[in-house]
């Protein structure tokens, strides 16, 4: 019989992300420990509220229930109202922190402080937040290469789509010239919507009816969700070291221009052009990049023109495999959950 490992995991963040990895760890244990010998274990969990910490391991079924309950990690049994991740590092062993807080664009915080301490501790980290990858990536690798802590972060693009994996695992040897994405799945039904005729304020409007879109979309339609993405891409498969605020220009979808443009294509019926919010990086002669997003017209044989509603998808061009497209049709949380806990599995798989 093979032997299971146990790696100890500590949660930030209990929002959708990590109540889906919470089910996932209570549904999939057997699968798990089947086919990669691994049983996955809370010891903490954090919230805005508060944190619980069990080194013997809190039953994810239980932490479910009570967070959609409306309770909070600080007033579960044994909880602690107002303690942090950092409480967490200090009180339990955990081989694994897992980061789904919500996202700081201003500083990061305190997301980035979480991070760094676990890294600094040697903890391994697996990332679904991109506010530290999309300011501070290179003090967030120098911190996991200086403890010898890995780092994991597919989540942080396209959700359960494997573009940060793809890019770093598969592209060997490549010179990439140019990266296209659709990395924003928000952004992307309400361009559909409009261009099948409907209004811009009632495409968001039932985009957050859905809860595909955030109360407050800002940085889903305004591009900064995008940017951030396109910036994590540049920094971990193109290795050319940039931050959010390299990515010139950042265009979202509400300005007049691009919903007059895509509401008339949806009044005149099917047009052979299709307008999408691309992430692009373009190579420089110089070996560097030209990042951007921005509202493209792409003609309708391009592969990202196919891509509608809730769906992502990324157009790696690179010399050496041409042209490889990725795409996913993902509607909830679920992809996301199921990215951290592909990146979890992969840091052990074979260790």
């Amino acid at each position: 019989m093979t032997s299971v490992q146990t790696i100890d995991l500590i949660l930030v963040g209990l929002g959708n992300v990590h109540q889906r990895f919470l089910h996932l760890l209570d549904t999939r244990r057997d699968t798990l420990a089947a086919r990669y010998g691994l049983q996955l274990r809370v010891v903490g969990a954090s919230d805005s509220r508060g944190a619980l910490a069990d080194p013997a391991g809190i039953d994810p079924a239980m932490l479910l229930a009570h967070k959609r309950a409306g309770g909070a990690a600080g007033n579960v049994p044994g909880g602690q109202p107002g303690a942090t991740a950092l409480d967490l590092l200090n009180q339990v062993r955990a081989g694994v922190l897992l980061e789904a807080s919500p996202v700081n664009l201003t500083d990061a915080k305190p997301a980035l402080s979480y991070v760094l301490a676990a890294l600094n501790q040697g903890v391994n980290v697996v990332l679904a937040n991109k506010a530290p990858l999309a300011l501070r990536y290179r003090d967030v690798r120098l911190a996991a290469d200086a403890n010898g802590a890995r780092l994991a972060f597919s989540a942080t693009v396209c959700g359960g789509l494997p573009v940060v994996n793809v890019g770093t695992r598969d592209l060997i040897a490549a010179e990439i010239q140019r990266v296209q994405g659709i990395f924003n799945s928000t952004s992307n039904y309400i361009l559909t919507e409009m261009a099948a005729g409907q209004s811009y304020t009632d495409a968001l409007a039932e985009a957050q009816r859905r809860g595909i879109a955030e109360t407050n979309p800002r940085l889903d339609v305004e591009g900064w969700d995008t940017a951030n993405k396109l910036t994590i891409v540049a920094n971990a498969v193109l290795g050319f070291d940039c931050t959010v605020h390299d990515v010139q220009p950042v265009v979202g979808i509400g300005g007049a221009d691009g919903q007059k443009e895509t509401r008339e294509k949806g009044k005149a019926g099917k047009r052979p052009e299709a307008v999408k919010l691309l992430g692009v990086a373009e190579r420089r002669a110089d070996g560097g990049y030209d990042l951007s997003v921005q509202p493209v017209t792409l003609a309708a044989d391009h592969k990202l023109a196919q891509v509608n509603g809730w769906q992502m998808g990324v157009l790696f061009e690179s010399d050496l495999f041409e042209e490889v497209f990725i795409a996913i049709d993902e509607r909830g949380p679920t992809g996301t959950a199921a990215a951290m806990l592909r990146d979890v599995v992969n840091l052990y798989r074979g260790h």
